[in-house]
């Protein structure tokens, strides 16, 4: 054999579906983070799922800078496939010789890499697909549509187009049909898209995928969740309690079970699940931060209890020293999770929220400032930092300027819908204060113009924006987004 050339072989190699060429990019998971609950769920999946994990679990170990242990992860896929002994065997391992490749060829091992892109080839001839480097089956639509799913919430619109792929070659694949209804699943949960009886498709794609896949008391979680999103909790509650019969002691459902009696206002309950679950899984960030919701919720209450009340100094005491206590609980378990996992946003939130109920300020703002920092979030996730930082400098700073800011910019963000229509509603509540409170005010006259003219409310910014002009006539942004208003008409 000649000598290889490392650029031809590259160029090869690009042409590769795997998890090299399939844009996972470093910075954009916590790695340690998604390492550890890759192996969490090694022990919940059946065997033709568990080589899946194992290749995602060998591109980790390889961001990591760990090759040897990406390669005993390859094995062990290559292994698991084999033992499957499908008749699509070659559909299936394809994307592990993919894999295997990029490993030694960033190893300096190129015959290595040469050999396993040999037999991509092979396995391309055989199918007889139009590249050599690369096949259009479900196998690899699927499994490109897992890795988006697992690695992060700004994937989730891409996996949910891998299964789509996936599904239109093999529409009855329990794997494919179950991804494809998790990924839309999340994808509204996300987005923060409400969820009505007539059009929530999510249902309707967990019914059919938990019909493929009996087995899998996850879906029948999300299910039961997607339920008490419409009202259906009672519903919902059926699909919960028969997982939980049929896996007493799964994490992935205990952690999903929590946050349905959480929501459905038995907090004591979802917090004796996630204990249980914690005990399988004890350095699981999603769990810890459950409990620590958990107690946050807990102490909400507790607060407006005492409030109401009319006991005795000591009850109140006693109320007093509870909450401090489930503060403490909250804190402890949100500083775990942002020790654990670094991108974890909205533990952050938690965490400095906490902070600012424990009278830690300088800890509180140190969390706000660290947040507004952080790179590469989705927009969703920047609203709400915007309206955490907007609601501490109003409530806690007393600062309205900053406040305004902070709200101003998550409504520019024109998506989701729950952050946005606080800051909303939050500017609109401060423009009105002005304007009462001086009798004429030009920046709550703009502060509503800008609110209007965001919702596509012209008529209604215009007439604002006049206004403003009429109390401020040199402002330049009352005037630039009155111009706007009237070009667009």
């Amino acid at each position: 054999m000649g000598e290889i050339s490392k650029d031809s072989l590259k160029t090869k190699l690009l042409q590769l579906e795997c998890h090299f060429t399939w844009g996972l990019l470093k910075d954009d998971s916590d790695l340690n983070d998604l390492e550890d609950r890759l192996h969490d769920q090694i022990e919940i999946l059946f065997p033709n799922c568990r080589s899946m994990v194992y290749n995602l679990l060998a591109y980790v170990n390889h961001l990591k800078g760990n090759n040897d242990e990406a390669l005993a992860n390859l094995q062990k896929a290559e292994e698991l496939i084999q033992e499957v002994q499908d008749d699509d065997i070659s559909k299936k391992i394809i994307t592990t010789y993919g894999n295997y490749a990029w490993i030694y060829y960033d190893m300096d091992q190129l015959e290595n890499a040469n050999t396993y892109l040999g037999k991509v080839e092979d396995i391309c001839k055989m199918l007889l697909s139009t590249s050599p480097y690369k096949v259009p089956v479900s196998d690899v639509y699927g499994e490109k549509g897992w890795a988006l799913l697992k690695f992060c919430g700004q994937y989730y619109e891409k996996a949910k187009e891998c299964f789509q792929k996936a599904l239109e070659k093999d529409p009855e694949g329990p794997e494919w049909n179950s991804g494809y209804a998790t990924a839309v699943y999340c994808l509204k949960g996300i987005n923060n898209k409400q969820c009505t009886q007539e059009d929530c498709e999510s249902v309707e794609l967990l019914r059919r995928a938990i019909k493929l896949n009996p087995k899998d008391t996850v879906l029948m979680a999300l299910l039961g969740l997607k339920l008490q999103d419409m009202n259906r909790s009672e519903e919902g509650e059926k699909y919960i309690k028969e997982a939980l019969e049929k896996t007493p002691n799964l994490p992935y459902l205990l952690r999903y079970a929590a946050k349905f009696y959480r929501r459905q206002g038995m907090v004591d309950e979802a917090i004796k699940l996630l204990k249980r679950a914690v005990s399988f899984t004890p350095l699981s960030g999603f769990l810890h931060h459950q409990l620590g919701i958990c107690y946050k919720k807990k102490m909400i209450e507790l607060k407006k209890n005492t409030h109401a009340s009319r006991s005795k100094y000591s009850a109140r005491d006693d109320f007093s020293k509870q909450i401090q206590e489930l503060i403490w609980y909250a804190i402890y378990h949100f500083v775990f999770v942002v020790e654990q996992t670094t991108k974890f946003v909205y533990a952050k939130i938690d965490l400095a929220n906490m902070y600012v109920e424990a009278n830690q300020h300088d800890k509180a703002e140190n969390m706000f400032q660290e947040m507004l920092k952080m790179e590469k979030l989705t927009d969703v996730e920047k609203q709400e930092i915007y309206l955490s930082c907007g609601q501490y400098e109003e409530y806690h700073k007393k600062s309205e300027s900053e406040a305004i800011r902070y709200y101003t910019a998550g409504l520019r963000l024109q998506t989701g819908k729950f952050a946005k229509d606080l800051c909303q509603r939050a500017l609109q509540k401060l423009a009105e204060r002005k304007i009462q409170r001086k009798g004429a005010d030009a920046s709550g006259f703009g502060i509503l113009g800008l609110v209007h003219q965001l919702n596509g409310e012209k008529k209604e910014a215009i007439e604002c924006y006049e206004r403003a002009l009429e109390l401020d006539p040199d402002n330049e942004e009352y005037l630039r987004g009155l111009c706007n208003m009237r070009l667009s008409i």
